[in-house]
């Protein structure tokens, strides 16, 4: 059975990915004419363009807060040198595998002198908060209300006991003994370099961080649904609400580079079609993917012209 599991693991992701496309791919042709009838008029570029602004705003804003999980390990890049690899990297979760962004990240620490182990931890630690805050917001959400999902008892508890999980887990009591021993076996029993990697105080402003994060990108993902059909206020909280278990099944489900197919498909599946119609959501969901990709390039190509170092002293 390992054996087959391990035969079978490389071609998961294509399986997962592919799947997803033939969904969508689907969804469209049966209801295109609908579709083709959503017209963008020059109010709703105007929005789609401020949508824009606010993802390539919310890259910026993880990025800061990647710096603070870096100085929570006591290591630093600089703020503004931090920003600037953080952007320049985030591009690469698009190459097949989904760690390149990782790898480039834990070089760049590396290259300044800071410890490898200490970086792989924090580039380990960000998904775990940005998990655990979508996870958070959207059980916050479905608890209020605001979205109705058709997950029944048993998953809302996974949910729930998964949130536990990863906040009680990051406890510095809990976290530093297990990576005390991570840095044991990779120094050779060396204890001077194992008590170099440690948390001192609970990741609290990291985590509120990147709760940030996610309410930043579900904004953009608002003003995506905005310039397709107007909004009331009402309607925000489900919009951002879909957006973080969207975004979330992205992040987690293996096999889909940048959360490419799952997160259009989950968010289809959640909202409420009597408020958002099919083809505003088919069309919605396809504009918003293209802004996160164009935000994610134009932040790193940005990043990437402003020279090394030049800003390390933020």
């Amino acid at each position: 059975m390992k054996q087959i599991l391990a035969k079978t693991k490389p071609y998961l992701r294509w399986f997962i990915l592919g799947g997803t496309l033939f969904f969508l791919a689907t969804t469209v042709k049966d209801r295109w004419q609908e579709v083709a009838a959503v017209k963008v008029n020059s109010q709703g570029w105007l929005i789609l363009a401020a949508a824009l602004a606010v993802t390539i705003c919310a890259h910026i804003w993880s990025g800061w807060v990647w710096t603070w999980i870096l100085t929570a390990f006591k290591q630093s890049l600089g703020v503004g040198e931090g920003i600037r690899v953080y952007l320049v990297t985030n591009i690469a979760k698009y190459l097949p595998g989904n760690i390149w962004h990782f790898y480039g990240r834990i070089a760049a620490v590396s290259r300044k002198g800071g410890s490898k182990g200490a970086a792989t931890l924090s580039v380990l630690l960000e998904p775990l908060l940005m998990a655990a805050a979508a996870l958070l917001i959207g059980l916050i959400s479905n608890g209020l209300g605001w979205l109705e999902t058709s997950f029944d008892s048993k998953i809302v508890v996974g949910q729930i006991f998964s949130l536990i999980v990863i906040l009680v887990g990051i406890q510095p009591r809990i976290l530093n003994p297990l990576m005390h021993r991570l840095s044991l076996s990779k120094a050779k029993n060396d204890a001077a370099a194992a008590q170099a990697i440690e948390l001192t105080t609970y990741p609290i402003i990291p985590f509120l961080g990147e709760i940030g994060f996610v309410l930043f990108r579900g904004i953009g993902f608002s003003f995506t649904f905005m310039a397709l059909q107007p909004l009331t206020w009402q309607q925000i909280p489900q919009l951002l609400s879909a957006f973080s278990f969207a975004w979330l099944f992205g992040l987690v489900v293996p096999g889909a580079p940048g959360g490419l197919g799952i997160f259009e498909v989950t968010a289809y599946s959640l909202l409420d079609q009597t408020q958002f119609p099919k083809e505003i959501v088919i069309v919605a969901v396809g504009f918003y993917r293209l802004i996160s990709i164009l935000a994610e390039a134009i932040a790193a190509g940005g990043a990437y012209l402003v020279k090394p170092g030049s800003i390390s002293k933020i």
